[in-house]
């Protein structure tokens, strides 16, 4: 299963926190600093949404640099 988390950091830290997360979840298709609404995005293939649970909660909601989440599932 695919999901799109939209993050929202401190200012000056997407960089930081992007970095981190590449380093922290293997399952990560891509994570980028954008401009918009959020600042980063990481996007994911999961197999289960247990595993999507441990990433969003255990690992990218746990950093210091990280203000808000919102994640999207794919419909396919």
């Amino acid at each position: 299963m695919r999901a799109y988390i939209f993050i929202r950091t401190k200012p000056g830290t997407s960089e930081n926190v992007v970095k981190r997360i590449r380093e922290s979840v293997s399952e990560s298709i891509l994570a980028d600093s954008i401009y918009g609404r959020f600042d980063a995005i990481v996007v994911v293939d999961v197999p289960s949404f247990e595993r999507l649970n441990e990433i969003v909660y255990k690992v990218i909601a746990s950093d210091p640099d990280i203000v808000h989440t919102e994640t999207s599932l794919t419909l396919s």
